[in-house]
């Protein structure tokens, strides 16, 4: 077996079983999780290392860079099972992925919500979308306002090709759990808050990454988001 392939399964069973600690702590099942390796900066190859070690969901936040390992997958005969767009997303871009991206985390505008139902349209499909919210107060994070989640979503929900799913947050990077979990409960709420006013069953709860996966679990995250831990330290050039 290939030693990068035997490498990744090996981290990628540490995540799990840390997952399912956090899961079971929290009266969860492990099984309503799921673990996206974000896999932005890291070559092709690794990508299909990583298929080959049994990962099934992957993360990327550059439209070129995803594009690029799609084809480059397809042509070696290398079927990743999902891919997931996490950065921000300009309208420009969405017609690059839509043919085969399964969801957009990034969705802050409804401009962005109609071109991707535009874009999915043409392509016979329909594409599972969050809108991403700023939990943290930062002007240089992307994604709207708590209070304003609701009035989105209700014009999300009434396009065709677009499937809305739930909200997803990047939080502060910080060491602080407080912190941490404040936003990601903030996050919750703001789900619940959107059903409530809505009659919506959303579930889907983006947030957490490899420094604070364990505690997004435990306040309901339904997706975390890991690359580090899964692919080592990224090397930019």
């Amino acid at each position: 077996m290939n030693e990068r392939v035997e490498l990744l399964r090996q981290r990628f069973d540490i995540i799990t079983q840390n997952a399912e600690k956090a899961a079971l702590g929290a009266n969860r099942d492990i099984g309503d999780i799921k673990i996206i390796a974000v896999s932005k900066i890291q070559k092709f190859d690794h990508v299909a290392d990583a298929v080959g070690a049994g990962l099934k969901y992957f993360g990327e936040n550059y439209v070129a860079e995803l594009r690029e390992k799609h084809v480059q997958l397809t042509e070696i005969g290398v079927s990743v099972p999902e891919w997931h767009f996490i950065g921000h997303l300009q309208t420009n871009k969405v017609k690059y992925i839509a043919e085969f991206i399964t969801m957009i985390h990034s969705v802050d505008s409804l401009k962005l919500a109609e071109e991707i139902d535009k874009r999915a349209q043409q392509h016979e499909r329909v594409i599972d979308v969050l809108i991403q919210i700023n939990t943290s107060g930062e002007e240089s994070k992307s994604g709207i306002e708590p209070e304003d989640a609701p009035e989105l979503a209700e014009k999300i929900l009434k396009l065709k090709n677009v499937k809305l799913r739930g909200l997803m947050t990047i939080g502060t990077f910080t060491d602080d759990e407080s912190l941490q979990r404040q936003e990601f409960k903030l996050l919750r709420n703001t789900l619940n808050s959107v059903n409530e006013k809505l009659g919506t069953d959303l579930k889907e709860l983006s947030m957490g990454m490899t420094g604070d996966y364990a505690v997004a679990i435990s306040e309901g995250a339904t997706m975390v988001r890991i690359g580090t831990a899964i692919f080592g330290e990224r090397h930019y050039d």
